[in-house]
Order: structure tokens, then sequence, then C-alpha cells
């Protein structure tokens, strides 16, 4: 009965062959999916990792991936330059798409991804911000909801520290260039700027950023090559009801070391998650004998404690990314099996996903982060509604003619 229910999941599509590539696929496989494709950005990248992974068929050609009859969902885990335009071409011809984060490398990009995924409503269009699928966030989230720290909108401030390696690879590439996705706040900070929202349920407004590229050649990357990606950046976000975000991202430290802390405060105390761990404390009331103050004991109370053991395990990406994204393939799964054809589909098992709305937002805040960073003050968030003129000038020359003319 089971392996009848997995024929109904839809058969997968892969684009990169990085190490997201190698954690997704065998716990796609793991759920019951079927790899059926995989692109590179060259032949010979596709061919050794098509090989490496026993993936039947691979490509150096996106249509030849998209075109397959057996491929109705893609993993998009590739460059963020390619992005938008392989989430686009998916969704036109009614593929449902999971893609890595950022949306695109701008605004604009994402602009594009929201477009589609509204013109095709009955396809998955989610963006892999994994760390909300962490049960440890999913429990923080419900805690939260459920006023473990007064009202929802009485939180005053969530602080997030993330203590990481170098992002880069052995040979320069994308991520070493800032242009093109590369760096500590579009690669872990994306997921914070989505991880805060998703926790408080409100938006930025206003933010304020430091990013610094300490870090410009090492031993492979040297010579005329220069990095720009930036491995330390600190933010502050203004969230739209009064609640303050602090951040700081840094990627001195050596190897695969990973140390993440989010608090999140309240005047009646806060919560915590360190790792995949969720704790939480209350400040002593004058209250004598209420049940808050019956839990308002000197140390944390633990809340969640992940005993749970990773069968996808990487040396390169933290453990609670992969953590997350397991679960997300899980959710993936839940919310195709039930259903009688391979590209129908529920939505509820993935309905924390994040939207390319939430990918978009992401990206706008961010583009306020790099304008904050290059003059020195608070910037408003500002989301683009309309894709912006590609020549603003020969625009303004048209309008004067057709205002002449009339």
């Amino acid at each position: 009965m089971k392996s009848d229910s997995n024929k109904m999941l839809p058969g997968i599509g892969v684009f990169g062959t990085g190490a997201v590539a190698k954690v997704l696929v065998p716990f796609l496989r793991e759920k019951g999916f079927s790899v059926e494709a995989i692109w590179g950005v060259t032949a010979q990248e596709a061919e050794a990792t098509a090989k490496e992974l026993k993936i039947p068929f691979h490509t150096n050609k996106i249509d030849d991936v998209l075109l397959k009859k057996n491929v109705s969902l893609v993993f998009i885990v590739c460059a963020p330059n390619l992005h938008a335009q392989i989430s686009v071409k998916a969704l036109g011809i009614g593929k449902h798409v999971v893609c890595d984060k950022p949306a695109g490398l701008c605004q604009a990009e994402a602009l594009k991804m929201v477009r589609a995924a509204q013109y095709y409503p009955t396809l998955i269009s989610i963006i892999n911000h994994s760390l909300r699928f962490l049960p440890a966030f999913s429990h923080m989230r419900k805690s939260i909801m459920d006023g473990y720290l007064g009202n929802p909108g009485d939180l005053t401030l969530i602080d997030v520290r993330v203590q990481m390696g170098s992002l880069l690879g052995e040979t320069y590439n994308w991520l070493c260039d800032d242009t093109m996705g590369g760096g500590t706040l579009t690669l872990v900070g994306s997921h914070v700027i989505d991880l805060v929202s998703y926790l408080s349920g409100q938006k930025v407004t206003k933010v304020h950023g430091v990013l610094r590229t300490f870090v410009e050649e090492t031993a492979q990357v040297n010579g005329i090559r220069r990095i720009t990606a930036p491995d330390f950046c600190t933010f502050q976000l203004q969230m739209d009801r009064g609640l303050l975000v602090t951040a700081t991202l840094n990627n001195h430290l050596p190897g695969p070391y990973f140390n993440q802390e989010i608090y999140v405060f309240s005047k009646k105390g806060y919560l915590v998650v360190r790792g995949g761990d969720l704790h939480g404390k209350l400040h002593k009331t004058n209250n004598k004998g209420t049940e808050d103050d019956k839990r308002a004991i000197d140390k944390e109370e633990v809340i969640y404690v992940d005993v749970e053991d990773l069968s996808c395990a990487s040396s390169v990406i933290p453990k609670p990314y992969i953590k997350g994204l397991c679960k997300m393939i899980s959710a993936l799964k839940e919310a195709f099996q039930p259903v009688k054809e391979q590209m129908d589909w529920i939505k509820e098992p993935v309905k924390t996903a994040a939207t390319f709305e939430d990918g978009q937002r992401v990206q706008a805040t961010m583009e306020a982060l790099r304008q904050s960073n290059e003059d020195g003050c608070w910037k408003t968030v500002q989301l683009l509604t309309e894709p912006p003129d590609p020549n603003p000038a020969l625009s303004a020359a048209v309008r004067r003619t057709a205002i002449s003319l009339q």
C-alpha cells in the first residue's frame, strides 16, 4: 500500500550540483521521491554529479530538465542569478517549484517570480527558508502565538547571533562575489530576516546595517581575483508593530563550526533557541500564587529538546538548515501523498513555507540594508509593485513626444 502511494509523488528535477544538491537528493529518495534529472553549469559537472548521485539524466541545458515529462517538481539550488529565470519558466510550463534562497539577485527578479506564482496559483511555489520547518522554531512561534510572552504584539526585542566558518569554496565562484548573491547577508541574513517575520507575524519597515568584507583573498582565491562578498554583517530591523530586531552574523570561525542563538523578549520574559533546542524564562511577578509565578523560577524551563538524529548530515551546511530542509521535504511528501493525480496537492502541510512574496520582502529588506551600509543611515524598506523601467531616459522622451503631439 505504501509503495502505491509513493507512485503519486512527483518526479524531481534538480538544478545545481553543489553541497545542497548532494544533501537533497538522498533525502528526497528516502522520502519516496524519484529524482529523474539534474542540471549543471557545465556538461562535465552535471555528468559527474549524476554519476555520484545515480541520477539517470543529466544536462547543462535548462530546458532539457523542464521539458522532461516525468519531472513535475523542480528544486532550484544553483547560483542565484538563475533563480528567477528557471522559476518563471518552470511555472509557465506547469511544474511545481522549490527555489533556494534568495529569490533572484534583486527585487525586480523576485517580482517576476511573484507574478508567475500569482498567475499559476494551482502550482506549488516556495522559497527554501528552511528554518521555518525546524521544530524548535515551530514550537517557538506556537509559544509566542499562545501568549507565553503575553500578547504577540507586545514583543519588544529579537536578538540574533550567528557565528560560523567561511562560506567560500575551494575555487573562485559566485560565492565570492557580492553582486552574484555571495556573502553572509544573502546566504545567512536572508534566513534571519524571513525567520523574524515568521516568528513575530510583523513586517520590516526600516533598517540600519553595516556590511564588511574582512577576508579579501584566501590561499585558493588571490592574485587578480578579489573577494567582495561580506563575511560580517550587523543590522537592526524596525518592525511594523514596534518590535526591534538586532542581528550579528560572523563568518570568521574555523572549519564547519556553527553557533546560532535567537532570543525573543517581552516585558514578561524571553524565549531562546540555541541550536535545535527551545528554552524559556518568565520574570517573577509580585502576584503570589499565580500560574506565571509558579513557572517563573530562577532557571530556564526546557520547552523543546531536539533529540532526532540526522540521516542527511553535511559537513558543509549547518545542521539547523539541513534539518529544516529535511522537514520541508517531509511536508512536501504529505502535501502530495493523499491525492490521486500526480500534479494535485493539498496546502495544509506546506502552509508554513515561505512564499515568493516572502522572498520579495526579504530582497527588499536586503536592498535597503545595502543602501544603509553605503549611506550610514536608517533606510525605509520599499516594496516594488511594478517592474523598474529598463530605460528611463527613453521613456521620458516618449512621454514628452506624446504630450507635444496632443
